[in-house]
Order: structure tokens, then C-alpha cells, then sequence
């Protein structure tokens, strides 16, 4: 198989945008504070045990209830234009897929993945959805009337690398089986041709199989929130990623040059890959 694809791929909630999805959408809507409603889930959440995407998902649905808010697929989609990102995001997409086509022509292809433990209903309706090829995220089931009744699909800090290997494997359907062994020659997108961007200690499963498998990664941040840019010194310093950067994707920004620098060297080794094929 010719390996020459790139996945660059993307948490979302503060990574590409300053503050959570739910705090542009949902929470107004349902006129939560968000500081109390976070409160407590995490006090709930080390009350009882309860996976925190779960109880975070029901919570949402009970606030609905006793509001008597009925919430259907086609109001999370329109709260996606509500959604404001990070200085350059909308332009992001096409500065970096023009980069690697000045780096090889055609013969290598990026794709962009954004894996979330967001709402997908949410982030079908984003205004950067035309660049992303695939986004992975969590879900409700919706009843006959079209309205969310209880969590489908809960994606958490650890089952985020379950997409890392679809990915890997080109098996991006959940119907698809990632379990079946398939050699590494035969994998669409191998591991060292993966750049990861995330915001801290819940991307940290993935940061780290990418790391481990020969990929890399970048941790942003907010400049003016002194412990997340603590966190990301500290992510840098445990070899979890390649490098840190203020979370401006503007472009000449350090992140679009790091971005960049990371780029040059993934795109040169699949060119070597290719080029030794062909000798032998």
C-alpha cells in the first residue's frame, strides 16, 4: 500500500476554541452558570463513581427536563454557528493543506480529524465542518418525536485512541471491527504520519500512543490561563509532545511554524519510504 496520506488531528474543546462547546450553546440555553454546572458533575462524578462524560451527558438531559426543554437534533445543529474559535482556525485548514501540496505536489494527501468527547450533533453544525474528512464525537439517541433521550455513544479521555486506530487502520465506520490484526504495511495512515493537537491532561492517552507509535504532537494553550500553560510545560517536560505553543493558528504564528517544522519532517520521511520502495 502507498502510506502517503497525513491525518492531522484535533481535539476540540480548547484546543480550537476558547472555551467548552456547551458554554456557547447548551448552557445558555438552559441558563446554567457554567462554573456550578462543572462543579457538579466532578462532585457527582467522585460521589458515585460515574464515568464523567456519562454523568455529563445525563445531567444536561435532567436540566432539560425539569426546564421543560425539549432539545432535538436540529437545535444542537444550530447552535454549531454559536461555536467562536481561536484567532485563525477558519483559516487554519487551508494554510496547512496548501503548505504539504508546496512540499510535495500531489503525491502526498492530509486529511483533518477532530476527535471530541463534544457533541457530535453540536459540531455537525460547525462552520469549519468543509475541512474536516471525519469527526468523532459523543452522541445521543433520539426518540420517534426527534428529541435526545439518554446517551448513545460517550467518547472519554481513554477511548479517544479507539479513533486513533480507525484512523490507522481506514476503518472509520463504528460498524467497522478495529480488532482484526492488519500488518503495518497495510495500515492507510501509519502512526508516524499522524500530528496531534490538544489542550492538556485529557489528551493525554492519545498524545501519548501517538508519541509511543512514532507520531507527534503539539499542546496549546491560553496564554493568560497561567495553569494550563503550567500543564502544557509539564506535558513538554514527560516527552508527551513534540512542542507547546499559544493556541494562535494565525498564519506565521509559532504554532503554524512548529506545525509547519513537524510537517517538513513527516512529509520528507514519506517521500525517503516511497523513494526506497521504488529502488527495490
Amino acid at each position: 500500500m502507498k502510506q502517503n496520506k497525513i491525518a492531522m488531528i484535533y481535539d476540540f474543546d480548547g484546543t480550537l476554541t476558547p472555551k467548552t462547546m456547551q458554554e456557547y450553546t447548551l448552557l445558555p440555553k438552559l441558563g446554567l452558570n457554567p462554573k456550578s454546572f462543572w462543579d457538579s458533575i466532578n462532585e457527582e462524578s467522585k460521589r458515585t463513581g460515574g464515568e464523567t462524560m456519562m454523568v455529563f451527558m445525563r445531567h444536561l438531559l435532567d436540566q432539560a427536563k425539569e426546564k421543560n426543554i425539549k432539545i432535538s437534533k436540529n437545535e444542537f445543529f444550530k447552535m454549531g454557528k454559536d461555536i467562536k474559535y481561536y484567532q485563525g482556525v477558519s483559516e487554519w485548514f487551508d494554510n496547512i493543506n496548501k503548505y504539504v501540496k508546496k512540499l510535495s505536489g500531489n503525491d502526498i494527501q492530509i486529511y483533518h480529524y477532530i476527535i471530541s468527547a463534544g457533541h457530535m450533533e453540536i459540531l455537525d453544525g460547525v462552520s469549519i465542518k468543509k475541512y474536516i474528512k471525519k469527526i468523532f464525537a459523543s452522541e445521543y439517541f433520539y426518540n420517534k418525536n426527534k428529541h435526545a433521550v439518554f446517551p448513545k455513544i460517550v467518547v472519554t479521555d481513554t477511548t479517544k485512541t479507539q479513533y486513533l486506530f480507525r484512523i490507522n487502520k481506514g476503518k472509520e465506520k463504528l460498524s467497522e471491527s478495529i480488532n482484526t490484526h492488519m500488518s503495518e504495511d497495510k495500515r492507510p495512515i501509519p502512526f508516524d504520519n499522524m500530528i496531534y493537537i490538544g489542550d492538556g491532561l485529557t489528551d493525554v492517552p492519545s498524545m501519548a500512543l501517538i508519541k509511543k507509535e512514532g507520531g507527534h504532537s503539539i499542546a496549546v494553550y491560553q496564554k493568560k490561563l497561567k495553569e494550563q500553560v503550567i500543564i502544557c510545560k509539564e506535558l513538554s517536560q514527560a516527552n508527551r509532545v513534540d512542542f507547546i505553543a499559544e493556541a494562535d493558528y494565525r498564519k506565521n504564528s509559532n504554532l503554524y511554524k512548529k506545525t509547519c517544522l513537524l510537517l517538513n519532517y513527516v512529509v520528507a520521511k514519506i517521500q525517503y519510504d516511497l523513494e526506497l520502495k521504488k529502488s527495490k
